[in-house]
C-alpha cells in the first residue's frame, strides 16, 4: 500500500479529454503489448500479450469505494496507469461492477491492440467511453512508433479497432499521436487517414510529446502544424497537445497527503499546475510539497521544452 492508502487509484488528473479524471491501474508498472518511444513512463520492462488478473477486481472496488467517500467526485473514472489495461483479464467485471456502485462514466484509455480479440471487445461493452490509439498508417511506421509484441501485426490491430469501433454502443474517441519528422508531416497522415475513415470513430483526437518521452528522438509536433495536419482527416478532430495550463477549477474537500501526489507522479510526469488542478491543491502548496520531496529524493524535476515537469524517481 501506498503513503497515500492507495495503490491502485490515483488522482484525480487533470485531463484535456476527460476533465478530472480518477485513475484506477490494472496491471503493474509498464505492463504493456508496445514498447512506444514517446511514452511519458519510459521503456516497457513487461511487453506481454498474457492475460490474466495482474490486480484483483476485488482489491480495486475497495479502495475505489473508499476514494469516492471523501467526496472528492470526478467527472470519469479512467481505466488506464502505468501499462495496458486490457491486459488484465478481469476488466469487464471491473467496468460492471464500477457501473454498479456509481453514476460517474466509466473510461477506457487503450493502445487498442487486443481490440482484435473478441473477449477483450466483450469485456468493454459496459463501458460509456473508449479512447484508443493509432499511431501510424502502416506497418513499418507502427514498428518503428510503436514497438509492439512480435506477434502483433499493423493490420490485425486496425481490423480489431474498426471491428470494435462498429460493435461498440458507447463512443470511441480516437487518439492519434503524431512526431516530429516522422508521423507529423502530411503524406503519413494521409494513410492515417484512410484507416480512419474504416474505424470512423466519433472524435479523432491529435496528440503530440509534452512530456518527457522514452526517448529522445521522439519529438514533439507543433500546435500550429497540428492544426494544419487536422484539416487533412475526416471527420470531428481536436488538438489535445497540452500547449498551455489547464485551469484548475477544483477544490480539494479532503486532506491530500504526500502519497497521493507521489501516486500520481508513479503514472504520469506533472506540472506544478497539474498536479494542483488534478488534487485541488494551492499552486504555491504544490510547490513546496515537490521541494521537500525533491530533497528526500523521491522525486525529480526534468525540464521539457519551456515546462518543468515532476516525475517519482524509480529505484531499480
Amino acid at each position: 500500500m501506498s503513503a497515500s492508502g492507495f495503490q491502485y487509484v490515483y488522482g484525480p488528473v487533470p485531463s484535456r479529454r476527460l476533465g478530472r479524471s480518477l485513475g484506477i491501474d490494472l496491471v503493474q508498472f509498464k505492463t504493456c503489448t508496445y514498447d512506444c518511444v514517446y511514452c511519458q513512463l519510459g521503456r516497457t520492462t513487461n511487453q506481454t500479450l498474457e492475460r490474466e488478473e495482474y490486480v484483483a477486481v476485488g482489491e480495486i472496488l475497495a479502495e475505489l469505494e473508499k476514494k469516492l467517500a471523501q467526496g472528492d467526485i470526478p467527472d470519469y473514472i479512467s481505466l488506464a496507469g502505468s501499462g495496458e489495461p486490457t491486459l488484465n483479464s478481469g476488466i469487464g467485471e471491473l467496468i460492471n461492477k464500477i457501473k454498479a456502485l456509481t453514476d460517474i462514466p466509466v473510461a477506457v484509455l487503450t493502445n487498442g491492440s487486443l481490440l482484435w480479440m473478441s473477449e477483450v471487445q466483450d469485456a468493454l461493452m459496459s463501458a460509456d467511453l473508449v479512447l484508443p490509439s493509432l499511431d501510424a498508417g502502416d506497418e513499418s511506421l507502427f514498428q518503428y512508433v510503436n514497438r509492439p509484441h512480435g506477434e502483433l501485426s499493423f493490420e490485425q490491430m486496425t481490423d480489431g479497432l474498426a471491428a470494435f469501433t462498429k460493435r461498440f454502443s458507447g463512443e470511441v474517441w480516437l487518439e492519434v499521436f503524431l512526431l516530429g519528422g516522422v508521423t507529423g508531416i502530411p503524406d503519413e497522415v494521409k494513410k492515417i487517414a484512410s484507416i480512419i475513415r474504416r474505424i470512423q470513430p466519433e472524435r479523432v483526437q491529435l496528440n503530440s510529446v509534452s512530456r518527457p518521452p522514452a526517448e529522445e528522438f521522439a519529438l514533439a509536433v507543433g500546435r500550429d502544424q497540428m492544426e494544419r495536419l487536422g484539416e487533412l482527416l475526416s471527420g470531428r478532430v481536436e488538438v489535445i497537445s497540452e500547449y498551455a495550463p489547464i485551469p484548475s477549477t477544483a477544490e480539494s474537500v479532503y486532506e491530500t497527503t504526500d502519497g497521493d501526489i507521489l501516486a500520481l507522479l508513479s503514472r504520469r510526469p506533472c506540472t506544478v499546475q497539474g498536479i494542483s488542478s488534478g488534487l485541488g491543491l494551492n499552486p504555491g502548496e504544490t510547490t513546496k510539497r515537490l521541494q521537500a520531496l525533491a530533497q528526500q529524493g523521491v522525486v525529480m524535476a526534468v525540464r521539457r521544452d519551456n515546462a518543468v515537469f515532476y516525475e517519482k524517481v524509480r529505484v531499480g
